[in-house]
């Protein structure tokens, strides 16, 4: 018995591992989105509507592309499936370099839903693998672990391109308001050039790790074995619509992804509302990915010990809250600085809401993650608000309104919507809830 634990453990540290690397991959890609507006804004000289294209081309694919996923990884596996999106994601960021150094936005943007869509299927299979690749009641505490790889990822993304890309687009932009045409045509070709051997190197590695994956020992897991309710009932269900609990997941996912995308891409652009210099916005970023990475180091260590995910999950949306409205109530860097601790609120809701709204669907899991991955289209639409609404009424009346009624959602998917449709356990004849 020892001896299976112990082997079955060091498989699991194996696997962990590996998931991890492949979390900061997509976390890296994911976090250039928000440097990426201010980059598109300037490069193809853009309004800022249009700009926020850029997360929206990304955040939709999940939408277009998460059901087609499920039904791709029911025929390949999660494995192989893992490998398809990342050779998918090598191919759109060749587009989005070709298409950005020739300046063609409508390419650039294809680009970027390519990658959307690679990231799709991988989503669709590294969230429930990682989920039940151990017991339920720890999976917050497993994709806490790939959130710290998700965001040292990300802290890097806006440090990288900003260093290599964007340098001096404050001088830059000053320049090109003063040019004649052709010069300003001239700035804009050498500027957009500076994204393309980035891209490439990026779209080289991916391939690479698409082949790694393929050849790693990464184990193949039935979820239908693996996430089987406890109750006896579920086994006759025969649509994921008698799972009432991962629809209301799939809205919490939703509204969760848009505030996580407020406080981390747009947070430059709620920064450059008080008149803040470019040279510093395009960094904010990484600000709220420090405040998701401590976020994650604390929920790392509370759960499942001291706290259950969802009462974790709860003091996380109640904290949001407090620090949205905090935001609302004050300028400048304080502000910008009750905007990037949100990251330290947002940060346990993914590794919560996504074991709790995927628990006991058995052979649904993947319809269910497919499921719950097309509500990360949140960060397409509550941004898209966010920019539209802003240029009529104050940006900050704007951003509290919207993240609020998100927030309580949330509060409330921990309270009682993640339970809503669930028996309880039955443990040695007796009721027990399922969660502890």
């Amino acid at each position: 018995m020892s001896t299976t634990t112990a082997t079955g453990s060091r498989s699991h540290y194996g696997s962990i591992a590996i998931i991890g690397a492949l979390f900061f991959i997509f976390g890296f890609v994911t976090w250039l989105n928000g440097p990426l507006i201010s980059f598109a804004k300037l490069a193809f000289n853009v309004s800022e509507t249009l700009a926020f294209l850029i997360p929206f081309a990304f955040y939709i694919s999940y939408l277009v592309l998460a059901l087609p996923s499920s039904m791709i990884l029911k025929k390949t596996g999660m494995k192989k499936g893992m490998a398809l999106g990342l050779f998918l994601m090598a191919i759109g960021a060749m587009v989005f370099g070709q298409y950005t150094t020739g300046r063609v936005y409508g390419g650039a943007v294809t680009g970027i839903f390519i990658i959307g869509a690679g990231l799709a299927i991988l989503q669709t299979a590294s969230n429930p693998y990682i989920s039940i690749l151990g017991p339920i009641e720890g999976a917050a505490q497993r994709i806490a672990v790939m959130g710290i790889c998700n965001k040292v990822a990300g802290i890097l993304a806006p440090l990288v391109i900003g260093t290599l890309v964007m340098h001096g687009m404050g001088d830059l932009s000053a320049q090109v308001a003063g040019a004649d045409a052709a010069t300003r045509e001239q700035l804009l070709n050498e500027f957009a050039a500076r994204i393309h051997d980035p891209y490439m190197m990026m779209a080289g590695l991916l391939a690479l790790l698409a082949v790694a994956i393929l050849f790693s020992p990464l184990p193949e897991i039935r979820p239908e074995d693996a996430n089987a309710d406890a109750d006896p009932g579920k086994a006759g269900r025969s649509s994921l619509f008698q799972f009432p609990h991962v629809w209301l997941g799939a809205l919490c996912i939703f509204v969760y992804v848009g505030v996580e995308v407020m406080a981390g891409d747009a947070i430059g652009t709620y920064g450059q509302g008080f008149g803040l210099p470019l040279d510093k916005t395009k960094f904010f970023t990484s600000l709220t990915l420090g405040g998701m990475l401590l976020g994650y180091l604390i929920g790392l260590l509370a759960i499942p010990r001291y706290i259950s995910q969802e009462r974790y999950l709860s003091f996380s949306a109640v904290l949001g809250v407090l620090l949205a409205i905090g935001a609302f109530l004050t300028t400048g860097y304080v502000s910008v600085g009750f905007v990037a601790a949100l990251g330290f609120a947002n940060a346990m809701m993914w590794p919560a809401i996504f074991p709790l709204a995927i628990q006991g669907l058995g052979r649904f899991t993947e319809y269910g993650s497919a499921l719950l991955i097309m509500g990360i289209s949140g960060g397409a639409v509550i941004p898209q608000l966010f920019v539209h609404f802003k240029q009529h009424y104050d940006f900050q009346l704007v951003f509290v309104l919207l993240m609020v009624p998100c927030y309580l959602y949330i509060l409330y998917f921990a309270l009682r919507g993640h339970s809503v449709g669930h028996a309880p356990a039955v443990v040695n004849g007796t009721a027990a809830s399922q969660h502890g």
